[in-house]
């Protein structure tokens, strides 16, 4: 056994020692070197040899290598990566019937791992472990000519004598040694050493909830940062799960800088340059949703990007008015003229798409990487470091992909395609950065570490201990009797028991927490940590970055309620800007003079506005060619279908949707005649007809649905609607729907009703206000005909009058209840002037 210190001595004699570190992760082997390179600047040496400190499973790797460039290279197996065996596996599962065989074929190289490590022998247990030793007798078979990083130690341990082997081999910080990685250091003679506990006893505290918790161990790891401390470590069990979260709180607390690095990657998929490159490749043979492809126009990582930044948000903006929910490659270049560099770019991808036919998994990585750079990727600017680092890794990535047709058959695009995104979603990455003092690490990642100080978080009963996690495609009690960790409920306990010890023994002050609550959920703190004394821990409260910056805030105040008067115009917004005015003056002022709009999302199928449009297209038709009541004593079917096909027709609806629409507006117009046919005669007087209307010094555009002559004389202003209207909408003083008072104040016509048409399966009805009794078919006469009118002249010239003075004021009619389907919340921060806990459960959540 050797200690550390020792240890430390032998490394600063340089390589002609002949030392060589090997420890259980790649974690601990770069935490060594720092501590390391931390004992020799304290030395005052300010240049020495790099310690030779690597994971157990690298130094392996390096072995291999070492002998595959010697006189042994000749009769060594080659080394399968993790895509070839992933892929192998793949491939034998593909006939089991198992539907998830990408999961499942990851389990079983985890299995055959474990069967090697551990030394369990092939055993028929259950139902699963008999179907894995099927496959891993075939697995075997394939890969008998090759090694995998499961076998690799046993083929090097056979060839320790005839390989250049270190002088001093020291494992480091291995609490538990598989059976096979303890033979193969055997073989090389190993001496142990292990971190030296420090001995101070811990104290124990608790949260109200997690949130407060990682918050409080961020506001703790910032003060021990400007204590001078070198070394802080804060350990988050679910890590792996709120990353960005964690990201966030301690982002917010430490202020601009970072001095904190988060142990656990993310999918290399996940990363935008990755993303970008695997969406690209995708829309090259297929048609993609229109979001993704809004994207790829936008991205900073298709070529052009930046010369054209501005147009191509704006073509964005355009698209989506028009847009279809899904778009194919060619279909996008049609429609991107405005921007010449990306019609371009993507021509060229087109080109490239078409020219090629790959087969083996080297053709299409060659394929694939001449796509993106048809497409210009990764673009006009130079990458970050993240980025360039991320590049440097999907390259990787797209090389250990097209080895894969060394040990497999052809791929078709759609394989090729789906095995890369799976490599890369399964792939953790995360670019490397200076050390930070801070390390916000995972549970198990902390064991053997030491710091100045450390805070293990979220030790509750139902994080810590682990629960057991065997491997279902072994006999479980194999595992078990291998002693493998977290095979069963015991030896999880035992092997977190002495991670426990490790952290009491880790640092000069070490703090364990954990949350009393998850929502309305009691929690209590793990049993391992109970024999810890409970104790204050004092934790400065820091002003978030964004508080300082508003401290220091120099204020201008001016009266943002009122706008400079509309000059006597045209004003764009027709009759809805009436409807804003009446909703929230702010809401009138953003859309109608601001042009504020909220971004179009565009849908598969028609939605609720395109069925209306057909539903008032329909009605056009029909009454064109009805005319009046006299044709619906007629046969009506020829009329209808013509009616309902020159709908679908103007609205540009092609193939099976539109035979759809033809009959579903056919059922409509037949089931409204039957109203129509229980009126008194009247006469179609004017369809669609558009009008100027002015209103204080407004002009606005309207266009009336339809107005009737009725036989008693007087006439009928009707306005189709497919939804659910209510004569109260036309209320005052601030009416929801003003467009029909506002159409019957404005009429040239003398009118003697005013109605909604509700063309809609099963509600088929008028809906509205006449002069006298039964002129419509359920409208009943208002109380005042001629003061229901002067009513509604006083609310339209008051709200046309309102928004020409200026009137912005933001003062929503019923509160945050209007705001619920408004676009402009972010513009206007109405949040800010209501308190959502007053206006009710859930609004504005």
């Amino acid at each position: 056994m050797l200690s550390k210190q020792d240890l430390f001595g032998r490394l600063a004699a340089g390589h002609a020692a002949g030392i060589t570190v090997v420890t259980p992760n790649r974690r601990l082997a770069q935490s060594l070197v720092s501590e390391f390179d931390a004992v020799q600047t304290k030395n005052h040496l300010s240049v020495w040899e790099a310690p030779d400190i690597l994971p157990v499973d690298a130094f392996v790797a390096r072995l291999w290598e070492d002998a595959i460039y010697s006189d042994l290279g000749a009769e060594l197996p080659l080394l399968l990566t993790d895509a070839q065996e992933q892929r192998l596996w793949e491939e034998i599962l593909a006939a089991s019937g198992l539907l998830a065989i990408p999961e499942a074929a990851a389990q079983c190289r985890e299995a055959w791992r474990l069967q090697h490590a551990w030394r369990i022998s092939p055993a028929h247990g259950n139902e699963d472990a008999a179907a894995f030793s099927r496959w891993a007798g075939i697995y075997r078979k394939k890969t008998s000519k090759d090694v995998d990083a499961a076998r690799l130690p046993e083929l090097m341990a056979g060839l320790i004598g005839k390989l250049k082997a270190p002088k001093l081999l020291v494992a480091y910080a291995f609490d538990v040694l598989p059976p096979q990685t303890e033979d193969f250091l055997k073989k090389l003679h190993f001496t142990e050493c292990k971190p030296e506990g420090i001995g101070v006893a811990p104290i124990r505290t608790s949260f109200p909830s997690s949130k407060l918790e990682i918050e409080a161990a961020a506001k703790w790891a910032r003060a021990r940062l400007e204590e001078g401390r070198s070394r802080i470590g804060v350990v988050i069990p679910d890590l792996h799960q709120r990353r960005r979260e964690v990201a966030r709180v301690f982002s917010r607390v430490m202020g601009g800088a970072r001095p904190f690095d988060i142990s656990i990657g993310q999918p290399l998929a996940a990363y935008p340059l990755v993303g970008f490159a695997l969406e690209m490749l995708r829309f090259s043979h297929g048609e993609i949703e229109f979001e993704n492809a809004s994207r790829l126009i936008r991205s900073p990582f298709l070529g052009g990007a930046e010369s054209e930044m501005t147009r191509r948000a704006t073509l964005d903006t355009r698209l989506r008015r028009n847009a279809e929910a899904s778009i194919s490659l060619p279909k996008l270049v049609a429609l991107v003229e405005a921007c010449p560099l990306l019609q371009q770019v993507l021509k060229e991808t087109i080109l490239v798409a078409r020219e090629s036919k790959p087969k083996t998994a080297g053709e299409w990585a060659r394929y694939f990487t001449a796509l993106l750079e048809a497409a210009g990727f990764p673009g006009e600017r130079t990458p970050d470091s993240e980025e360039f680092q991320t590049l440097r890794k999907w390259n990787e990535q797209l090389a250990e992909f097209a080895k894969l047709e060394r040990i497999s058959k052809d791929f078709s695009f759609d394989e090729a395609l789906a095995f890369l995104r799976r490599h890369c979603a399964g792939t953790l990455f995360q670019p490397e950065s200076p050390d930070a003092p801070v390390q916000v690490l995972g549970l198990l990642e902390s064991a053997g570490l030491r710091f100045d100080c450390l805070w293990v978080s979220g030790l509750t009963d139902e994080a810590w201990p682990l629960a057991a996690r065997p491997n279902p495609f072994l006999p479980i009690r194999a595992q078990k009797a291998a002693g493998i960790p977290q095979a069963g409920a015991e030896a999880s306990l035992e092997f977190d028991r002495r991670i426990t010890a490790q952290w009491k023994g880790a640092a000069k002050e070490v703090i364990f927490s954990c949350a009393l609550k998850d929502k309305d959920r009691d929690l209590t703190p793990s049993p391992l940590i109970l024999d810890v004394a409970e104790g204050p821990v004092n934790v400065s409260d820091y002003p978030r970055y964004r508080d300082l910056l508003f401290e220091n805030r120099k204020l201008q105040s001016f009266e943002d309620r009122k706008a400079p008067p509309v000059p006597a115009s045209k004003v764009r917004g027709g009759t809805r800007v009436l409807a804003d005015q009446a909703a929230c003056p702010f809401r009138a002022f953003a859309r109608w003079r601001l042009a504020a709009e909220a971004l179009d999302e565009p849908s598969p199928g028609l939605d609720a506005m395109d069925r209306g449009t057909l539903v008032h297209a329909l009605m056009k038709f029909l009454w064109l060619e009805l005319k009046s009541s006299s044709s619906l004593s007629k046969k009506l079917e020829a009329a209808i279908s013509r009616a309902a096909a020159a709908a679908v027709k103007e609205f540009g609806l092609e193939g099976g949707l539109a035979e759809l629409e033809r009959e579903r507006l056919a059922k409509l117009a037949r089931e409204w005649l039957e109203v129509e046919k229980s009126r008194s005669p009247f006469s179609v007087a004017a369809l669609e007809g558009k009008r100027q209307i002015t209103v204080g010094n407004l002009e606005l555009s309207g266009r009336i649905d339809r107005i009737d002559r009725l036989e008693g004389g007087g006439h009928a202003l009707i306005d189709y609607k497919s939804g659910s209207p209510m004569v109260r909408h036309w209320d005052g003083p601030r009416p929801d729907d003003p467009q029909l008072p506002l159409y019957a104040v404005a009429a040239r016509e003398e009118l003697s009703a005013v109605a909604f048409a509700r063309v809609k399966t099963g509600g088929m009805k008028f809906i509205g206000l006449s002069k006298e009794e039964d002129l419509l078919p359920g409208v009943n006469p208002a109380h005042s005909w001629s003061g229901l009118l002067a009513q509604w002249k006083r609310d339209t010239e008051a709200l046309g009058a309102a928004f020409a003075a200026g009137d912005a004021r933001v003062d929503p009619k019923e509160g945050l209840k209007t705001c619920e389907r408004c676009d402009l919340q972010t513009l206007c921060r109405v949040y800010e002037k209501f308190s959502a806990l007053d206006e009710g459960a859930g609004v504005g959540e």
